[in-house]
């Protein structure tokens, strides 16, 4: 398998080149050559966490690691979950079901594709006798996921930028308190789209990225959204079978698990409708609504992780409906860089369909469907996990094809919404039991480049 740039001047790599260059260096984002054809029954056990993970990311890795070597890096990210189904399925009737992604080290769907990432990054460099250093911009539950994942390993630093005051204290303390030499983090004065500006310039600095090395483990990086693909396998098997009609409602920031399922979909699966779910921040939700996408200010919500404008994900949809043309991408993007909008064809628009559906939440109904929920089935939500609920409940179609909505993060990383909404303070695991009073690493700098790197810069000398 060889991997290609969105932009489609960057060098044709292989896995292990694309999996240390995160970004492509001419700014675009890798994606595969082809799409691989995922088998009409599976292998093994259907369900079967792992044995559904090799079988999906195997096409993707190709031979650039030996297969038996892989499997115990699968084996391994995966036991740390403390679920045994890793992303188990909640029934809540009516053929509506809930996809728990949280029950890994820090809570969040990101753990299922950075326990991976981060397993994958110390066999590749250990494997070449080389040394990185990580750079990440989080709207929250990244950082923590891929602080986890990269700790105490010999082959990396790893800097993650979050945006000062913006995330819960949770999400905060999950990044700020862990003592590992190799962890830095930096609260930027600005939003998430700022530090996720200020990955990328770096990234775009030739000079700087080669002499610090930099690989990114943002959803930038293909490998994240390769490990992300496998749950919504998953999920069709438990329901009827990967040749049976799925839906998925996705709560969505950076695009990149919504892209998840259209990978998904390209590779067999018979997904008749993905559902993207946004708060106030709802720039992807007009883009599949009107074609247009306008940037705007980036509004404060009770769902952080949510609280983009910039989501680059979205370009990797966009290499696709442009016929993979990356100069036709590289003009839209140009566009809309300088003047804050851009207009897909409306042809191209229209070929979107009824594949894609979007609904936008506010706090308010965020808030009452909580409420809503935990005293319907008991089951509380997170607010981001809310935004999900509410748009799949909203969008639905066909009420004979099963509804999964995704459960992004655990109640308790955002205590103050929830325990607004049900009266009830969910509470941390027990292993996170004294998070709160764990001693915090963390620098506050400006939204400026030069600060940024040149802190960089010290962290790794």
């Amino acid at each position: 398998m060889r991997y290609v740039s969105t932009r489609g001047v960057a060098p044709v790599l292989g896995f292990g080149d694309t999996l240390l260059a995160g970004l492509a260096a001419d700014g675009g984002l890798y994606v595969p050559e082809m799409w691989p054809t995922l088998a009409p029954g599976g292998v093994g056990d259907p369900g079967n966490y792992v044995a559904t993970a090799l079988e999906v990311m195997s096409p993707f890795v190709g031979g650039a690691i030996a297969p038996g070597a892989f499997a115990d890096l699968v084996r391994e990210a995966y036991a740390t979950f403390e679920s045994d189904e890793v992303t188990p399925l909640v029934d809540l009737g009516d053929g509506l079901h809930l996809l728990e992604l949280f029950h890994g080290p820090t809570l969040a769907f990101k753990d299922v594709a950075l326990q991976l990432v981060g397993r994958l990054f110390d066999h590749e460099l250990g494997r070449r006798g080389e040394r990185v250093t990580i750079v990440g911009a989080t709207s929250g539950d990244t950082g923590s996921a891929a602080i986890d994942a990269c700790r105490d390993r010999d082959s990396m630093d790893i800097v993650i930028l979050h945006p000062a005051d913006r995330v819960s204290e949770v999400q905060r303390r999950q990044m700020t308190t862990v003592q590992s030499a190799n962890v830095h983090n930096v609260a930027v004065e600005g939003t998430f789209d700022d530090c996720q500006d200020l990955v990328k310039a770096m990234f775009a600095d030739v000079a700087f990225r080669q002499r610090m090395r930099l690989s990114a483990v943002n959803s930038i990086n293909w490998a994240r959204v390769m490990a992300q693909v496998v749950y919504y396998v998953v999920a069709a098997e438990r329901l009827g079978g990967r040749r049976a009609p799925i839906a998925f409602s996705v709560p969505t920031g950076n695009f990149g698990n919504a892209f998840a399922g259209h990978v998904a979909r390209l590779m067999g699966l018979d997904i008749p409708q993905l559902v993207v779910a946004s708060n106030s921040n709802d720039i992807v939700t007009r883009f599949f609504e009107s074609g247009t996408m306008t940037l705007g200010e980036v509004v404060p919500t009770l769902s952080p992780s949510m609280d983009i404008q910039l989501s680059s994900n979205l370009e990797r949809l966009l290499f696709e409906l442009l016929d993979r043309d990356g100069a036709a991408v590289s003009a839209l993007l140009d566009d809309f860089r300088a003047t804050g909008t851009t207009v897909l064809d409306p042809v191209l628009h229209a070929t979107l369909g009824d594949a894609w559906s979007g609904a936008r939440f506010h706090d308010g109904e965020v808030m009452r469907c909580i409420a809503d929920e935990a005293d319907r089935s008991g089951v509380v939500l997170d607010p981001h996990s809310a935004v999900g609920l509410l748009a799949a409940r909203r969008c639905r179609r066909d009420p004979s094809v099963p509804m999964v909505a995704l459960a992004t993060a655990h109640p308790a990383k955002f205590p103050d919404a929830v325990e607004s909404a049900t009266g009830v303070r969910p509470g941390l695991p027990e292993r996170l039991g004294d998070l709160l009073d764990r001693p915090e690493r963390c620098t506050r700098l400006p939204n400026d480049l030069a600060a940024i790197q040149a802190h960089v810069e010290s962290c790794v000398a």
